[in-house]
């Protein structure tokens, strides 16, 4: 292919898939260019972003690694040698910007089929529960095994004030516990076929609730009234479908409604869908198709657009905000990006993306930060919208940045990565971590694209952003083998990190640092980390561990 025009008076620059793209040429919509202002070749100049995972498309890459999401689980708990992996990443070395111009357009609501009618919610009792670790109530941070995780703790550590351990007899490939929310005084934890819900102060079980089939697909979030949206298989063989819809009361463990979400046309695939909430709307992205409903009573409100035009793949949703990722009908099957209403469906503004670009990875829906890219060129650019879809900044940093929100799978929607935080126009990306050196946490300026400072995880460490209040960036230091992990606060503006909580070392940090691709959240003063996926070899697995003061 060949190569974008360069800025005037620079050098020209080579292809690669870590390379932000030039200025694409002129046509197609896009106007010509002018000097780029983050191109300077000067030493140590500010460099673009690169992501390890660049998925084709949408995000559909190769199935996924061993310990993986999607792959076959790792050991349960973990001995007590070496179990700590590096992965190495190499870093950026081009600085040139993508320009480009947003196409708005309005479109009407398609009449959508009458849905079915909510079923009454069901008392399911669990048939095949797997057996989890009721704890004693005693928050001494004992996991029931008898040991004393918080034994040997030094001057200024604190506690682990429980630990839960699950052993699940299940298929050969592993058992998905992808879910965790914390909701006021319970934190839930799925595992398989059920939702458990513990006391976030002792760990003691409050709520158990059973589903027939494995679950399969679970909302991140839940509404300012502790609800969520979870869906299961509609059966057990491996021919089964992920159709079924449920509504769950995270505080209570009580099912709300429960429905079989029905198809939008002859090729909807049901096999890994993702939930999207916002509002009284929850939307259901599968295989390029979509369909979105009230939380509140199951009913139908629109599904994504049929025949010519810009057709939605799917929606994701944040801050009370929507987005519909589009592939168009033209020869190119160009990709947009769409405004959308929550409620109606109906577009608001439209971003056409530059030829043969994709979204590969969602930072924000609001601000809504988008990560392009151009697989046969090897090209991609991390841009900003603005709330009327025009393009507002691009950004430019040095360092190699792996979220882990790319790798989506076959037939799985994109949703907004977990270790990117947006707050008061400023985005915090990890940098992947490099063999024997410490990762950073890089704050990006949204209105102007640049880096306003870096803050080094220090000591081979690796950090990750959890959430962005207060002023503050609150981020999680990973643990190693004899060193537990910290939860630390940055000022928005930078600055020193301040411990919000030392994790112990002694028979803790081997337990916490063995977690891969782990849930993490840090609600109230307590940090809560647990697994993702079990082995399900009929044996004890650490399931859920719990910190504070």
């Amino acid at each position: 292919m060949t190569e974008p025009p360069q800025p005037p008076n620079q050098p020209p620059t080579t292809s690669g898939y870590g390379h932000l793209p030039g200025p694409p040429q002129q046509g197609y919509g896009y106007p010509a260019q002018g000097e780029n202002p983050y191109a300077q070749q000067a030493p140590y100049a500010q460099q673009p972003p690169t992501v390890q995972q660049q998925p084709p498309g949408y995000g559909y890459p190769p199935p996924g690694m061993p310990g993986m999401p999607g792959s076959p689980g790792g050991p349960g708990l973990p001995p007590k040698k070496n179990r700590t992996a590096l992965i190495a990443a190499s870093a950026a070395a081009a600085v040139l910007a993508v320009a480009v111009i947003g196409y708005f357009g309005f479109s009407g609501s398609d009449e959508d089929p009458k849905p079915p009618v909510a079923q009454e919610p069901t008392d399911a009792q669990p048939s095949a529960s797997p057996s989890v670790d009721k704890g004693d109530g005693n928050g001494t941070g004992s996991g029931g095994d008898g040991v004393d995780y918080n034994s040997g703790r030094k001057q200024g550590e604190d506690k682990v004030l429980w630990f839960k351990t699950a052993k699940v007899d299940g298929p050969g490939m592993g058992v998905e516990s992808a879910a965790q929310w914390v909701v006021g005084d319970t934190v839930v934890k799925s595992v398989w076929k059920s939702l458990n819900g513990y006391s976030v102060t002792d760990g003691k079980e409050k709520w158990t609730l059973a589903f027939p089939a494995a679950i399969c697909s679970v909302a991140r979030d839940a509404t300012a009234e502790g609800k969520t949206v979870v869906m299961y298989r509609d059966g057990e063989g491996e021919n089964s479908s992920c159709t079924q819809m449920r509504v769950v009361d995270l505080k209570t463990g009580k099912e709300v409604w429960s429905k079989e979400v029905p198809k939008e046309g002859l090729f909807d695939i049901f096999t890994s869908p993702t939930l999207a909430m916002t509002g009284d709307t929850v939307a259901v992205s599968r295989g390029g198709t979509a369909s979105a409903f009230k939380i509140s009573n199951g009913d139908k409100l629109f599904g994504s657009a049929m025949g010519t035009g810009c057709k939605p793949d799917g929606y994701e949703a944040g801050n009370g905000k929507m987005i519909a990722l589009a592939t168009c009908s033209d020869a190119d099957a160009s990709a947009e990006v769409h405004g959308v209403d929550p409620v109606t469906g109906q577009k608001s503004w439209a971003f056409r993306l530059p030829k043969k670009y994709k979204v590969t990875s969602i930072y924000s829906v609001d601000p809504l930060v988008l990560d392009i890219g151009n697989e046969e060129a090897k090209q991609r650019s991390i841009v900003v919208l603005g709330p009327d879809g025009k393009q507002t900044a691009t950004l430019a940093g040095e360092g190699s940045f792996a979220v882990g929100c790319g790798d989506t799978g076959l037939f799985r929607a994109l949703t907004t990565c977990a270790s990117a935080v947006v707050d008061a126009g400023t985005l915090y990306l990890p940098t992947a971590a490099e063999a024997g050196k410490a990762n950073e946490i890089v704050a990006f300026d949204l209105a102007t694209g640049k880096t306003k400072w870096r803050t080094p995880a220090g000591d081979k460490r690796t950090l990750t952003p959890l959430k962005a209040a207060n002023g503050q960036l609150i981020a999680y230091r990973k643990a190693e083998e004899e060193q537990g992990g910290e939860v630390i606060s940055i000022p928005a503006g930078g600055g020193t990190p301040t411990a919000l909580l030392r994790h112990p070392s002694g028979p803790a940090a081997p337990i916490e640092s063995s977690f891969r691709t782990p849930k993490l959240d840090y609600v109230d003063g307590r940090f809560f980390i647990s697994a993702s996926r079990l082995a399900a070899k009929g044996t004890d697995e650490k399931l859920l561990m719990v910190f504070g003061k």
